[in-house]
């Protein structure tokens, strides 16, 4: 059964970080392009960075030189360190393969508050 499964949002005052989790279950992850996902309230989703299997990035030009994706094969788990957050930023954040084609997960809550 697919599962992924993302951790660490909250509420941050705008300039702080965060570090987000996304643990997969389910998959090969270490075959799968992964990506980053959020939709802030009354908007799409988009995306917002992916890393492909062998580890090269891509990021949305909104967090560009703010945001950090990275992954761990070994524990099937990616993750998004954020800094220089700002109220723009909040939105539920999800993860999913490049290109989404799994069931998404519940997501992960992150406010930035000004």
């Amino acid at each position: 059964q697919v599962q992924l499964v993302e951790s660490g949002g909250g509420l941050v005052q705008a300039g702080g970080s965060l570090k987000l989790s996304c643990t997969a279950s389910g998959i090969i992850f270490s075959m799968r392009a992964m990506g980053w996902y959020r939709q802030a309230p009354g908007k799409t989703r988009e995306l917002v960075a992916s890393i492909a299997r062998g580890g090269n990035t891509n990021y949305a030009d909104s967090v560009k030189g703010r945001f950090t994706i990275s992954r761990d094969n070994a524990k099937n788990t990616m993750y998004l360190h954020m800094n220089s957050l700002k109220p723009e930023d909040t939105a539920v954040y999800y993860c999913n393969t490049n290109g989404p084609s799994l069931q998404w997960g519940q997501g992960t809550q992150v406010t930035v508050s000004s």
